[in-house]
C-alpha cells in the first residue's frame, strides 16, 4: 500500500462527504401544529418539516419541502388534516415551502429565507398562510374526503369543533443525515400512510380525495405531493 496517497485520499473523501452534507441538508426544518377545540377537549398533532433549497451544481431544480401532511384525530371517527398545499387559481405544492417563513415574519421576526434556521419561538399561523384542511367521512376511502374552512370547522365536523390554532416552530437541523432529535435534529415526520392506507395503492387514489374535497384543478402536478413528499 502507498501510503502516500493515504493523506490525499482521505482529504478528498472530506471533501466529497462535506459536499453531499452541504447539497442536501435543509435550509431549515419547522414544527408545524394544528390544534382543535372539541367537546371532549382540545386535539392536536404536529409533523415535522424539512424545507430544502437548490444546492445542486445544475441548478436545474427549485426549493422543496420533505414531510407528511398533519393528521389530527379528533375521537369519534372524526379527523382533520392539513394538506402540503394552498389553493389559488389552482392547487398550489410550493407554498408549504414559505409557511414558516411567512408566520415569522407575520409575528415580526424580520428574517430572511438564509436567516430561517436562527428563527426562535412558536409563532402564529393564520389567513392564506394556513394549508388546506380536509377531514375524511372514513379515512379509507378517498371519496369521503371534504374540504374544512379553518372558520367553519363546526360545517362540517359538528356543534363544538373549532380550530383553535396553527402554529410553526423552527426546530434544530442536525447534521446531515444524523437526524436523532433535539439539538442533533429533528427527524421528519411521518405517518400519513398509516392514517389513510390508499395513499400506498395502485392507481391515482390521492387525485380522487382532492377532487372528491371540491379543490381546484390541477392535472400538472403530482396529487400524493398534497399528502407526503420524500
Amino acid at each position: 500500500m502507498n501510503f502516500k496517497l493515504v493523506g490525499p485520499l482521505l482529504l478528498l473523501a472530506a471533501l466529497v462527504i462535506g459536499d453531499q452534507i452541504r447539497i442536501n441538508r435543509p435550509n431549515h426544518k419547522y414544527r408545524l401544529t394544528v390544534e382543535v377545540e372539541t367537546p371532549e377537549g382540545v386535539k392536536s398533532a404536529s409533523g415535522v418539516m424539512a424545507v430544502h433549497p437548490d444546492r445542486s451544481y445544475s441548478r436545474g431544480g427549485k426549493t422543496s419541502t420533505k414531510g407528511d401532511a398533519v393528521f389530527v384525530d379528533l375521537g369519534g371517527g372524526k379527523n382533520l388534516v392539513a394538506l402540503l398545499a394552498h389553493t389559488g387559481k389552482s392547487l398550489e405544492l410550493d407554498e408549504i415551502n414559505y409557511v414558516a417563513l411567512r408566520a415569522y415574519k407575520a409575528a415580526g421576526q424580520n428574517v430572511t429565507f438564509n436567516q430561517m434556521s436562527r428563527a426562535t419561538g412558536t409563532v402564529p399561523v393564520t389567513g392564506e398562510v394556513i394549508p388546506v384542511l380536509v377531514s375524511f367521512a372514513d379515512p379509507a376511502d378517498p371519496a369521503t374526503a371534504r374540504v374544512v374552512s379553518p372558520d367553519n370547522i363546526e360545517g362540517v365536523l359538528g356543534k363544538g369543533i373549532r380550530l383553535r390554532g396553527v402554529s410553526a416552530e423552527v426546530v434544530p437541523n442536525g447534521v446531515w443525515p444524523l437526524d436523532f432529535g433535539g439539538a442533533l435534529g429533528d427527524p421528519v415526520s411521518r405517518g400519513i400512510e398509516a392514517k389513510l392506507p390508499w395513499l400506498n395503492g395502485a392507481g391515482d387514489a390521492a387525485g380522487r380525495a382532492l377532487q372528491a374535497a371540491g379543490l381546484p384543478s390541477a392535472e400538472a402536478i403530482d396529487s400524493k405531493d398534497a399528502f407526503t413528499r420524500k
